[in-house]
């Protein structure tokens, strides 16, 4: 798995977004602006991020993952 293709794998979850990947062997760093999140809580946002990568999670690809997340809306501000 490439940081590309984890990117490509995100922005099909989250169409219109800016998604920044950062992979170091199994550990990764995924940061998100999507109005997708707008009104969710914290939980929520990465409860999100988490069902596209399910699978890569489940078969050990990845273990583990740091999320951050945002909307357009909170980065304006």
């Amino acid at each position: 798995m490439t940081e590309q293709e984890l990117t490509d794998l995100l922005l099909h979850a989250f169409p219109e977004s800016q998604v920044a990947v950062s992979l170091n062997g199994g550990h990764v760093d995924i940061h998100i602006i999507s109005d997708a999140f707008e009104g969710l809580r914290p939980v929520a946002c990465q409860q999100k991020v988490y069902a596209p990568l399910s699978a890569l999670i489940a078969d050990g690809t990845l273990h583990a993952v740091n999320i951050k997340t945002g909307t357009l809306a909170s980065t304006n501000n």
